[in-house]
């Protein structure tokens, strides 16, 4: 293919009707200002899509545009171009025909980029048009760094068995800390679990090896196995960097700290826990520039959405989400503490430990080791004339009956409690020894959730009904079932062949009518149940959960998963 020329954007959108004189000479001005390209202030100001522009480019140059969301990548051909000058250059080799190369770029009248490339792979290419942000997905999908952490940890390895090295200089405790082979090695990795969108890095010494496992959409995955030798270095250096006690390892410890990988904040919680062949240690990973989700974007049922926000944005009384660990119950708290928050309303969040850091708000962690309880920690809030109050979680009979007492006397309060459904809450809290008086006054909802992983849109495919899984979607949609359409994911590069991407939620809750607050105050707990079920209307996790795979949202398998309970 000949050499591209060099096209002037702003004038090809205006002459293709994508773009008017005032929106040109709008972003010109930005550009001039802020010094962002111009594509982008395009893009950011609404005025025309990153598909129109690459289709406007494709359309001028007459060259094809790729859709890499349509689009299964080969390895092989990719890794021809460097992961840094594909970022660089905003460049992927796509295919090869006849010995040439067709290379996709965000911006094909790049000259620089055309020979630069040219000269990478030594070939000759043909190009086409992406998009910036399918491309940067690329190549965080298909850049994969497994090998380079092998490498890194074996490059560790050989370094602990000569003897001369000092011991400071592999934990990167010397002046050119950034070149210690343990840094590079957790570098990469927190590198590779922010690429893979995982909420948890496992670190656990075995018998002969150390193995490294990421939790992605709620599933563990094995990333990499290393000689069981380097165990107490990473451990050593992750305690260093919390500020945990380094000389302790037969007891517990929890820590936090702040890390930057690729210019982006991430806040890590720590645990180490001692066990037969070295510390177990679990980072749990915030990223901070991703910002709080809007009850709106959760993916809340509509019906669901306005009872939680008739229940909000009453004065007093108590809210309650419920769900096993990991079911997103903190950050749908939080989605509603960011709907809430105001200058005219004092929030007051008791968490153990703080997870989201929000603008407005007054947070205090609880720290049992100075004996900074909940309860202790709820009796002073009390105190600070709060509006809404976050109690972390009911873990006991104190801390429950100090925040219903809150609930009661004029106080909004929110909270999670672990537990299978919205209809066993309530019992559940009796149970724990709160009064019965209590709970059926204070308590005004209570949202159940689980999370459920969504098939992946670019390998999804239909499914044929196992036999199990007929029976059990017969409960829900009797003689219906044969009258839908199913869905899985085959696997791909886009959802490292697990068939999933990312994570929905599955709803149901419970609000305490009149019925349910006088059968609260009997004590019989099968005329609660029978008054709760009547109430809710057969409007369960379960039923929600089939809601998502009609909507080919999931798969019956993961429905089966989150909603096990109301097998029966």
């Amino acid at each position: 293919m000949a050499r591209p020329e060099k096209v002037r954007l702003g004038d090809l959108l205006i002459q293709q009707g994508l773009l008017t004189d005032e929106q040109l000479k709008f972003a010109l001005d930005e550009q001039k200002r802020s010094g962002r390209k111009l594509g982008r202030i395009f893009v950011d100001s609404g005025f025309v899509t990153e598909d129109g522009i690459s289709k406007a480019l494709a359309k001028q140059l007459q060259i094809p545009f790729v859709d890499l969301r349509q689009f299964q990548p080969r390895p092989e051909l990719i890794k021809l171009i460097p992961e840094a000058q594909a970022r660089r250059y905003r460049a992927l080799v796509l295919d090869e025909v006849n010995g040439m190369l067709q290379v996709g770029l965000v911006d094909p009248t790049d000259l620089q980029a055309y020979d630069d490339i040219s000269r990478i792979v030594r070939r000759d290419i043909d190009l086409a048009v992406v998009t910036e942000s399918q491309l940067l997905g690329m190549v965080d999908r298909v850049y994969h760094r497994t090998e380079e952490i092998s490498g890194l940890a074996k490059e560790l390895t050989a370094e602990m068995s000569d003897i001369p090295v000092e011991f400071g200089e592999l934990l990167g405790l010397s002046s050119n800390a950034e070149d210690a082979p343990v840094v590079k090695l957790l570098h990469m990795v927190f590198e590779e679990a922010l690429r893979t969108r995982a909420s948890d890095i496992h670190i656990e010494p075995q018998e002969q090896s150390l193995r490294i496992r990421f939790r992605i959409d709620g599933v563990l995955h094995v990333q990499t196995e290393a000689d069981a030798k380097i165990a107490s270095a990473v451990a050593l250096r992750l305690k260093l960097m919390s500020g945990l006690d380094i000389s302790e390892k037969r007891l517990p410890q929890d820590g936090r700290f702040h890390i930057k990988v690729r210019n982006a904040p991430v806040d890590i919680r720590i645990s180490t826990l001692p066990t037969q062949y070295g510390e177990s240690v679990v980072m749990r990973l915030l990223a901070q520039n991703q910002g709080l989700l809007s009850l709106d974007r959760m993916g809340i049922p509509k019906r669901v959405l306005e009872r939680l926000r008739h229940a909000l944005h009453r004065p007093s009384g108590m809210v309650l989400v419920t769900g096993p660990t990991g079911s997103g119950k903190t950050t749908t708290l939080y989605a509603a503490l960011n709907e809430l928050n105001s200058p005219e309303k004092k929030i007051i969040t008791v968490e153990d430990p703080v997870e989201y850091r929000l603008q407005g708000l007054n947070q205090v962690q609880v720290h049992e080791k100075i004996d900074l309880t909940f309860g202790k920690v709820l009796r002073t809030v009390l105190r600070q004339d709060p509006d809404i109050v976050l109690v972390g979680e009911m873990r006991d009979q104190e801390t429950a009956e100090i925040g219903m007492r809150a609930a009661m006397t004029g106080h909004l309060v929110l909270s999670t409690l672990h537990t299978n459904d919205a209809m066993t809450t309530p019992i559940r809290l009796l149970d724990m020894g709160v009064p019965r008086y209590m709970v059926a006054l204070s308590v005004h909802m209570v949202l159940a959730q689980r999370l459920v992983r969504t098939i992946c849109e670019n390998c999804r495919e239909p499914h044929v009904l196992q036999p199990h899984e007929q029976e059990w979607l017969r409960y829900e949609l009797h003689d219906q079932v044969g009258q839908h359409t199913y869905y899985r994911g085959a696997g791909c590069a886009h959802c490292n062949n697990t068939g999933f991407q990312g994570r929905t939620g599955v709803y149901e809750f419970l609000e305490m009518s009149d019925e349910l607050v006088e059968a609260t105050n009997q004590d019989d707990p099968a005329l609660f149940m029978a008054a709760a079920r009547r109430q809710m209307g057969g409007e369960t996790l379960r039923r929600d959960a089939v809601r998502q795979v009609l909507r080919g949202k999931t798969t019956v398998d993961e429905a089966m998963r989150v909603s096990s309970q109301y097998e029966e």
